[in-house]
């Protein structure tokens, strides 16, 4: 097989993988709270539905009937007092109200601290995304190395991967500042 098709495959393997960090990353950031009523805040809970681990859009109806609420209707009404249970044991940090047929989720406005310190749960994911995609860099290069130690590839080939692969990290790395970027103005928006 000629260098350039290696080289295509195993550039192509290393991009998905940095993409996967970004979908990643995004779903990190669904689940931060931005003052704003957003079901994906409630996609880590898992609730017991009757000794297996559900999500909640799994075991109930879930709404935004207003900018500041969630609504769950449970398919089963019997899940009410379980589905309240696991919300509070969340890391959400909203008390469900539950009137004895749905759970209502009222996001109250963020302060001004709160926000400072989402502000910062955003930049650590953000750091992490970048070393994630730095360590497929290295990964990627340690792999070329190896094959330029048995004489498998040239000097030159091993050079424009190296290259090649850096500019991938670099555009990635982009990626994830310009997310952590919209985040963080979404989170400081009144």
């Amino acid at each position: 097989m000629p260098m350039q098709e290696i080289t295509k495959e195993v550039y192509a393997q290393y991009e998905e993988r940095m993409k996967k960090t970004i979908t990643n990353l995004q779903e990190n950031f669904n689940a931060i709270r931005a003052g704003r009523a957003n079901p994906h805040v409630l996609d880590r809970i898992t609730v017991d539905y009757y000794g297996t681990q559900s999500q909640l859009n799994a075991v109930a109806n879930i709404q935004v009937p207003e900018p500041r609420m969630i609504t769950l209707t449970p398919w089963d009404p019997s899940m009410l007092r379980e589905i309240e249970k696991a919300i509070q044991a969340s890391d959400l940090g909203i008390n469900p109200s539950n009137d004895g047929k749905m759970i209502r989720l009222a996001f109250p406005i963020l302060t001004e601290e709160r926000r400072k310190e989402l502000v910062k749960n955003v930049m650590k994911y953000g750091e992490e995304a970048k070393v994630a995609i730095r360590n497929i860099r290295r990964e990627a290069i340690d792999k070329y190395r190896g094959l330029h130690k048995k004489k498998e590839i040239t000097e030159d080939d091993l050079a424009d991967f190296e290259e090649q692969m850096q500019k991938l990290t670099d555009r990635y790395v982009k990626e994830v500042d310009k997310c952590c970027e919209s985040k963080e103005k979404d989170l400081m928006e009144i």
